[in-house]
């Protein structure tokens, strides 16, 4: 015994720690740490730092049925606290992209998450139903901040019988796992989660971008050749915060959150409003190597407290349930 009369801490006793995930129809993930769609493209340019053996899952760039050109440049415009991009769904199409990194990818130790997005239902039920039986898709996930061209241009994600459409066609279409990307701009995107979620999907994504405008220096242009486009990053946070913890109060399936990651406090804030897994985007945009980092301090963290999973992490800011959405008129209640 040394001679400062302190007494040392008693060490925390270990525990086998399980940090798996299950999000339905057999897509088990090892942590509850993924990359969101679009950050790492079709994660194999970026397969060294990403780690794949580490992190839960890998969510690839949107993609649709036929290859797309994008939008014109410039497509990425840094903002405050955040970043604004149209890149506009460039992608090769789905037949290219399975040729080219399916294989691959049913080698890699995690699952990956194929991001489809289409311009009406039968697309993305067409591409649902090519996925049959290929080796290396884990699951789907539908981007519906899509524009159906059926209802003039508006959001499959702002309308809860949109959303509804979709979800059903495509569960229909397949069995693979099933994923719902929804947006933060829905008016109640309580009902919208509810509308898939009984429409059978597996889980929920939350959140997509919101539309956001940033000019040139000039100031006598947009900065984006697209004008508009997709604000993601710290920025997001709040606002993605908020949907979740309104979603994950409304619906039984899990919610893998997103918006704004950059670390494990973030992390950790997502899991106590009611997500089951946390997915890093536009952080990874920079630091491939991030969402693998965030897996591993999850990791310290759980065994820190003597935890034997993160479950007890989820849910601990749910106390409050307001009756009606914040998106209506929440900073004007009392």
């Amino acid at each position: 015994m040394g001679g400062s009369g302190e007494a040392l801490a008693a060490p925390v006793p270990s525990v086998p720690l399980d940090l798996s995930v299950d999000l339905g129809s057999g897509l088990f993930l090892r942590n509850p740490i993924l990359v969101a769609s679009g950050a790492l493209g079709y994660g194999i340019e970026a397969e060294d730092d990403l780690a794949p053996e580490r992190i839960g899952a890998l969510v690839t760039r949107g993609t649709t049925l036929r290859g797309r050109t994008g939008n014109p440049a410039p497509r990425m415009a840094r903002t405050p606290a955040g970043l604004l991009n149209a890149i506009g769904l460039h992608n090769p199409g789905l037949a290219a992209v399975l040729e080219r990194f399916a294989e691959q990818w049913a080698r890699w130790p995690l699952p990956v998450i194929l991001n489809l997005a289409a311009d009406n239902v039968g697309e993305f039920a067409e591409m649902a139903r090519r996925l049959e039986g290929v080796l290396g898709i884990a699951g789907v996930e539908l981007n519906l901040s899509c524009p159906n061209a059926n209802r003039g241009g508006t959001l499959f994600a702002l309308e809860a019988d949109s959303a509804a459409a979709v979800t059903t066609a495509v569960r229909r279409a397949t069995a693979l796992p099933l994923l719902v990307k929804l947006s933060p701009a829905a008016p109640d995107p309580r009902a919208v989660a509810r509308a898939v979620a009984d429409s059978g999907a597996d889980a929920i994504s939350a959140v997509n971008t919101l539309p956001g405008l940033v000019l040139a220096a000039d100031r006598s242009r947009p900065a984006l050749g697209a004008a508009y486009g997709g604000l993601s990053g710290p920025a997001l946070r709040p606002i993605a915060l908020r949907v979740v913890h309104e979603i994950a109060t409304s619906v039984r399936i899990p919610v893998v959150a997103m918006g704004g990651v950059t670390t494990l406090s973030d992390v950790l804030d997502f899991l106590a409003v009611g997500a089951q897994a946390v997915a890093v985007g536009t952080a990874a945009i920079g630091d491939p190597g991030l969402p693998a980092r965030l897996a591993d301090e999850l990791e310290d963290e759980c065994q820190a407290r003597g935890l034997s999973s993160h479950l007890s992490l989820i849910g601990t800011a749910q106390g409050h349930r307001p009756g009606n959405p914040s998106a209506r008129g929440a900073e004007y209640r009392p």
